[in-house]
């Protein structure tokens, strides 16, 4: 019978006490791993953070060629400094692969989910934390992105605006087929940095987000966006919410509208319209998005420009207004 006072990632919800197992090292952490998944799971974590939190425990794992209740401190300096000098990885990335091993052992040490006396009766020890402040990356600023990536000038800016429109011009006049999503591209180029979005924002953007702002206040433009950042990124483990009100008033690209009305089609429907085809099929979960960031990199590129920074962080150095986003 199933004992229902057990919490989520609890070991006895995953190991039968006492029960022999085939392969007992194999079996026991996988059960590590679901368990753990499911313990964040409840905590209400995104899928794919559980999902990527565990595949860097399974390469630390399969780098020191031991499981949870063997490893040392020692596995993991050797493990992070072939992470760093062979694959040369981020330190961004280097710290999430720490930050992961860590919790995992937390986890696996935390009395109340009992995996220390199972791995105590299997085995005949128990794992340990193995990731401590003395030998763990130090989350010491707030930007850690390359130095080389940084704003544009106002003269790259405008040269690469510029290019996207050409191209919405190019494949027009060849009459080929694509003409449209390069049109909404350069539309959500511009959307991106004319409010500061994110990534994800910019993907999720709706037209039910836009609406007229007759005052064209810069206060009520910044409290709308603000409002659609908190919703749209979400805060801690919570669910991103809906949340509508990015101004079309003084300010905004005025290509907005003609992207929408050009998506909508002959039927109509402005309303249904997805303007970064994040929601227009809830059912597609892995659904890319169509402001792809390879398409800024080519088009950046064949305008002979560096890498760059993220679109919602070329507007610091600048003012708005002295671009033309047509």
């Amino acid at each position: 019978m199933e004992n229902h006072r057990l919490g989520p990632g609890a070991a006895g919800l995953h190991v039968v006490a006492g029960l022999p197992l085939l392969r007992p090292e194999e079996q026991v952490f996988a059960a590590m791993l679901d368990g753990w998944g499911s313990q964040q799971l409840a905590r209400n974590l995104a899928p794919g953070t559980v999902e990527a939190r565990q595949r860097a425990v399974r390469a630390f794992a399969a780098h020191a060629a031991a499981y949870p209740w063997a490893w040392t401190p020692q596995m993991v300096d050797e493990w992070c400094t072939d992470l760093r000098t062979v694959r040369r990885l981020r330190r961004s990335t280097l710290r999430s692969y720490q930050v992961a091993v860590r919790l995992f052992c937390a986890y696996l040490t935390d009395a109340a989910y009992d995996w220390p006396q199972q791995c105590q009766r299997r085995f005949g020890t128990h794992p340990v934390q193995v990731v401590h402040e003395w030998n763990a990356a130090v989350h010491a600023q707030q930007a850690e992105a390359d130095p080389s990536k940084r704003a544009f000038t106002l003269e790259e800016l405008q040269a690469f605006f510029d290019h996207a429109d050409a191209q919405v011009a190019r494949i027009r006049a060849a009459g080929r087929k694509g003409w449209l999503p390069a049109f909404r591209d350069a539309v959500l180029f511009k959307v991106a940095y004319a409010y500061g979005l994110r990534r994800n924002e910019t993907r999720m953007l709706d037209v039910a987000d836009f609406g007229r702002n007759p005052s064209g206040g810069v206060r009520r433009v910044r409290r709308l966006l603000r409002a659609l950042r908190q919703g749209h990124h979400g805060l801690g483990a919570q669910a991103p919410q809906r949340a509508d009100g990015l101004g079309l008033g003084a300010g905004g690209p005025a290509g907005v509208g003609d992207a929408v009305s050009a998506a909508a089609g002959p039927a109509g429907q402005p309303g249904a319209v997805a303007l970064g085809a994040g929601r227009a099929d809830r059912a597609a979960a892995d659904q890319q998005p169509v402001c792809r960031l390879p398409r800024r990199a080519r088009s950046g590129a064949r305008r002979g420009l560096p890498p760059a920074a993220p679109l919602r962080g070329q507007r610091q150095p600048h003012r708005r207004d002295d671009l033309v986003l047509p």
